[in-house]
């Protein structure tokens, strides 16, 4: 079913016929379950708003079944913005910090541009901290995705990440552990892009009670989750990411490079690049290491997403998860009305 994006002067001043229109499509318990109102909290940089809009969007959408599913987007104010970026998001946003008195079932908060090495030293830390405090006592289920992963284990207990000694980019296979209804349907290896310069260790995680989901010994956790009021789901990687992502991300890293904002040439992103593309950029990160002038780099040519599959059930099952325990919610509330009044 198609998602619908609301839009904040909707969602916060709702017109009397959108109220005649949801007492109508109320429906029955289980009808209720079905409708969904998620909020996506978008934190990525300018140049990666639309897209990342576009990603979850799709992703949605394409595993919503019949769910009725209501998108709310949202954004902290404490990231710095270019002016396009930010009339883009006072035209489809709005400001995360008016999330108090607002009703989710569930959300999603991205990763961010990281701009300072110590995460509670980021700009933006308090309102994405508070961010996540609203979500644990607020919704049924919320995402948190690579760098709000890692924001939230640190604010929650204490863990924190660990710098890799080099970039944790490409497309790996994950070894999916134990029985878990987010993973239901899984057969071999998971496989999640990851784009990553910091990691968490998982005996840490599992001594603070997370349950991990995949994993992998050469990349470490992927995918885990701590049951509070609020079934937080955390992410190292990025299911979410489109077939050609990687390769832009690669290309901008390489950019960087060339502009001596990397004292490093990237690596090459791990199990991604077919033969003929990988030799190609190769070629032109060979120039570069030679001091070379680089006049154009190698089309972008990414094939099929082969992460896909594992996303869309990832996504499908969270998605049916929190439809189950909003409809057995109003189930219970219902039978409480029925048994005392109201």
């Amino acid at each position: 079913m198609p998602v619908t994006i609301d839009r904040p002067a909707l969602s916060s001043h709702p017109r009397i016929s959108d109220i005649r229109e949801r007492r109508k499509r109320r429906g029955t318990i289980r009808d209720r379950g079905r409708r969904i109102t998620i909020g996506l909290v978008n934190n990525m940089p300018d140049a990666a708003l639309v897209s990342t809009e576009r990603q979850f969007g799709q992703l949605i959408e394409a595993t919503s079944g019949d769910a009725d599913i209501r998108l709310r987007f949202y954004s902290l104010a404490q990231i710095p913005r270019s002016r396009e970026a930010l009339e883009h998001l006072g035209q489809l946003y709005a400001d995360a910090a008016g999330l108090h008195g607002q009703k989710l079932d569930a959300m999603i908060v991205t990763g961010a541009q990281p701009i300072a090495p110590d995460l509670e030293a980021e700009p933006y830390w308090d309102a994405l901290t508070n961010v996540i405090d609203w979500a644990e006592a607020n919704t049924i289920s919320t995402i948190l995705s690579c760098l709000a992963a890692h924001a939230g284990v640190l604010h929650l207990d204490g863990l924190a990440r660990r710098p890799l000694e080099t970039k944790c980019s490409g497309v790996y296979a994950f070894d999916v552990v134990g029985d878990d209804r987010l993973t239901e349907g899984a057969n071999g290896n998971w496989l999640t892009p990851h784009s990553r310069y910091n990691g968490l260790d998982e005996k840490e995680l599992t001594g603070s009670d997370y349950k991990v989901l995949t994993r992998s010994p050469h990349v470490g956790v992927d995918m885990f989750t701590k049951q509070l009021r609020s079934l937080l789901v955390f992410l190292q990687g990025h299911p979410e990411y489109e077939n050609e992502t990687l390769a832009r991300e690669y290309r901008r890293d390489l950019s960087r490079y060339l502009k001596g904002d990397l004292l490093q040439t990237p690596r090459l992103p791990d199990g991604y690049f077919s033969v003929d593309a990988a030799r190609a950029w190769l070629n032109v990160q060979a120039q570069a290491q030679r001091g070379e002038s680089i006049e154009s780099f190698p089309e972008i040519q990414a094939g099929d997403a082969p992460w896909r599959p594992f996303a869309d059930l990832l996504y499908r099952n969270w998605l049916t998860l929190v439809a189950e325990r909003k409809a057995r919610a109003s189930q219970d509330s219902s039978s409480l009305v029925s048994r005392w009044g109201g």
